[in-house]
């Protein structure tokens, strides 16, 4: 028996020296793969005023009858995530109240900049309820479905600026896009970035695009519509990617097809 279990350690212990110069030398010769967004050189600010980038996606300055502000990066997010991260962040207005927020997080070399987007609406202070995918359709370079996965808190009861409680749900939606490819799932993305980075020694440069409002428990349904036009308007404008999966091609080589 101790002859089985020095036998069952030694296998152990090789595989995973097997493993470590394995991952070693994928880290060493790997490459970062291009974002599947636009980009431009823009000062980005955290809460207190304070130049954190000078590279952020480009986001439309107006989609519609919106018009928009940059909105700051949170010192809990330049905390937590690693430093090498990109940010796009923007919020939207139209003349009748009805507002969205976009945020892009895109990641460097450190996979970690990724996370799983429904602890974003927790960390605001919001439950989950329910979660369901969708697809949106995008009339623009071409027409395409893209998923997009639909979070929506349970009511809460808030105090309104007149003094007044009402009962408001958050409405989330988010999708993940690399150079060529699209998901709406998590496990999704992180298993095409490990069969990339392992066949082609490229790591996929993912970004995690997500779109959030507040509305009246009552008028989810009306919120939800009038974010599906401000997505079908808004992301022609900064995301290169024309479709769910691009067949395994990057944009830039896309792009040269005829």
């Amino acid at each position: 028996m101790n002859s089985q279990k020095w036998i069952l350690f030694g296998v152990v212990t090789v595989l995973i020296a097997l493993s470590a110069a394995f991952l070693n030398r994928l880290q060493a010769g790997r490459k970062l793969g291009q974002p599947g967004l636009k980009m431009v050189d823009r000062l980005v600010h955290d809460e207190n005023s304070n130049v954190i980038g000078t590279n952020t996606v480009d986001l439309p300055l107006r989609v519609l009858d919106y018009d928009s502000e940059p909105l700051p990066v949170s010192m809990a997010e330049l905390g937590w995530l690693p430093s090498d991260t990109t940010y796009g962040r923007r919020h939207y207005q139209n003349p009748f109240g009805h507002w969205v927020d976009i945020s892009v997080v895109l990641m460097g070399t450190d996979r970690t900049s990724i996370h799983k987007p429904e602890v974003c609406l927790e960390g605001q202070g919001w439950g989950i309820e329910r979660s369901d995918l969708i697809f949106v359709q995008v009339p623009r370079p071409q027409p395409y479905d893209l998923p997009v996965m639909r979070l929506l808190s349970p009511p809460k009861r808030v105090r309104t600026e007149s003094g007044e409680i009402d009962t408001y749900r958050a409405v989330f939606a988010y999708w993940f896009v690399s150079d060529h490819r699209l998901t709406a799932k998590h496990g999704e993305r992180m298993w095409w970035m490990a069969r990339d980075l392992i066949t082609s020694g490229v790591l996929s440069r993912w970004a995690y695009v997500a779109y959030y409002s507040i509305c009246k428990a009552d008028e989810v349904d009306t919120t939800f519509e009038r974010m599906k036009e401000f997505i079908a308007a808004s992301v022609p404008e900064f995301q290169l990617v024309p479709g769910p999966d691009s067949g395994g091609m990057p944009v830039a080589q896309m792009e040269g097809k005829p």
